[in-house]
């Protein structure tokens, strides 16, 4: 027995739906109650009976996760009596939850054509009407929706939230920040980091129309707006090379290594790049050098020896990624890349033996990041979460770094 109430505990999108369903039903219940004071105390009927023990049984098939009976149950309760809005609101949500989208809609739409309904079951269910619409794919349609209610309540965050989102999936980032800026108003808490990365997106677009005055004047405010926006770094300093302004570039991506360490191997291809192209790359062995110093991180050590060989210090690179390999036994990349040295160097024996111990482990995966809030686990850095929409959750798991993740921002 307590397994199951642990079970149903754990379904977040079950005690929604249920509590719901009951608030919805309490509504109705207060309305009766007042219907029946004016009646002079007369009997409950025994079309209300019905009606009520209908709408129960429903709840007790919702609490038993049976969604099809529950909804047999609550069809019932709505035929009986008809004027019950808030058990049709509770049946568009379990038709939604079935994912018979089709139907949750007529059921909305059907409550909000009702004459003299009270205004904010008609916006509820308006809002209801809009979700319905943006799970069908109906986004334009949702958005008109949103904005409905928006016009009556000017304050609902719930609301603004939704129409964010639509914007950013339209990556009509302009007005997704204005509207994140709208939320700042009504919600507490932080919001600089999402209001960051729309101003990195549009300054993303300006770029790529080639209107590089804006987009650095985007980057600079994302910073300004939110310092830990490793985004912004990346992006302001690859504009800055772009336009062959290279000192700039470097010092930008540098500041990553301040700002959030754990993406600092975002910089070191740029760094080398930039330098390369400088025609001065030894100041890439200082940082590498100081950074190894200060966090002993094994991918580090790696990008070290890969320079170091690239200089021609073959015995350099042999030892660093030696290091890097006994702090992170299990990273092939750095297996794979002391094998090339050790063939460089005519040691073919200790090459083949490293070799044979990277095939052992050729089916680990490499650099892997994981969402902090919903846990969506993959081998692309998503600065928003495409699961559930979070910005700055991806976390990198640093047991399987590997020195070319795949950045998609």
């Amino acid at each position: 027995m307590w397994q199951t109430l642990l079970d149903f505990l754990n379904r977040p999108d079950l005690i929604t739906l249920i509590v719901s369903t009951i608030f919805a039903f309490i509504m109705g219940a207060l309305v009766g109650a007042w219907w029946f004071n004016t009646r002079a105390g007369s009997q409950t009927s025994l079309k209300e009976k019905k009606r009520d023990e209908a709408f129960f049984k429903g709840i007790q098939y919702l609490l038993s996760d049976d969604k099809d009976n529950a909804i047999e149950e609550l069809t019932k309760s709505v035929k009986i009596d008809s004027d019950t809005v808030e058990t049709y609101v509770a049946l568009g949500n379990l038709y939604r939850s079935k994912g018979d989208i089709e139907r949750a809609i007529r059921i909305r739409q059907s409550i909000i054509l009702r004459p003299n309904i009270d205004e904010n079951v008609r916006l509820g269910a308006l809002f209801d009407l809009g979700v319905d619409y943006k799970k069908a794919g109906m986004v334009n349609r949702a958005l008109e929706t949103f904005l409905e209610v928006l016009k009556k309540r000017s304050s609902d965050v719930r609301t603004l939230v939704e129409i964010e989102r639509i914007y950013e999936e339209l990556r009509d980032w302009d007005k997704a920040y204005e509207t994140r800026r709208r939320i700042a108003k009504y919600s507490k808490g932080d919001h600089t980091s999402i209001m960051a990365h729309h101003l990195v997106e549009m300054g993303k677009v300006s770029q790529a129309e080639g209107d590089y005055t804006r987009a650095r004047s985007l980057y600079k405010k994302a910073i300004s707006t939110n310092k830990g926006c490793v985004d912004a770094y990346l992006h302001l300093g690859d504009l800055y090379a772009e336009r062959g302004e290279y000192k700039k570039a470097i010092s930008i991506w540098k500041k990553i290594a301040t700002v959030d360490p754990r993406f600092t191997f975002l910089a070191y291809g740029r760094l080398e790049a930039a330098y390369s192209s400088m025609k001065n790359i030894k100041p890439v062995e200082g940082f590498l050098r100081e950074l190894a110093e200060e966090n002993g991180d094994a991918f580090t050590y790696l990008a070290l020896s890969r320079f170091l060989f690239a200089e021609g210090d073959v015995d350099g690179a042999l030892a660093q990624v030696r290091r890097a390999l006994e702090i992170k036994p299990e990273l092939w990349q750095a297996r794979k890349f002391q094998g090339e040295i050790l063939i460089h160097s005519g040691r073919d024996q200790e090459a083949l033996e490293a070799y044979k111990d990277l095939i052992s482990r050729l089916d680990l995966p490499s650099l892997r990041f994981q969402c902090s809030c919903c846990g969506l686990e993959g081998d692309r850095l998503y600065w928003q979460c495409p699961k559930c929409k979070t910005w700055d959750s991806a976390v990198p798991l640093p047991e399987h770094r590997s020195p070319n993740p795949s950045l998609t921002s």
